[in-house]
């Protein structure tokens, strides 16, 4: 069983940056897949990046690739989506979410976290 608490999330103006934090608890953290998800008001959720048990392998969209960066410590218990160059289109709600071992782009994960709102205003 894992928890998975979001943070970071807030207000910021087109092209600034934000950096969500994904904090876990419970047993096997390292053994599992962890990825963003997002939904907008109105969308549907939306794979946003995603981060191998081991850390060696990262997918993002394509909406979001050289733009995001997504990482995990797993002494930590904890994955960090750095997010730069923001714009409008990006506000949404961020979830955090795990699965074992591999990434996967659809919702197939086994825990999330309540997600955190992030907001860019134009």
């Amino acid at each position: 069983q894992v928890q998975l608490v979001e943070s970071g999330g807030g207000l910021v103006q087109a092209g600034g940056s934000l950096k969500l934090s994904c904090a876990a608890s419970g047993r096997g953290f390292s053994n599992y897949a962890l990825a963003w998800f997002r939904q907008a008001t109105g969308k549907e959720r939306e794979f946003v990046a995603g981060i191998r048990w081991s850390g060696d392998s990262t997918d993002y969209a394509d909406s979001v690739k050289d733009r995001f960066s997504i990482s995990r410590d797993n002494a930590k218990k904890r994955v960090d989506l750095q997010m730069n160059a923001l714009n409008p289109e990006d506000t949404a709600v961020y979830f955090c979410a795990a699965r074992p071992w591999r990434v996967a782009r659809t919702d197939k994960y086994d825990y999330w976290g309540q997600g955190t709102q992030v907001t860019v205003s134009s």
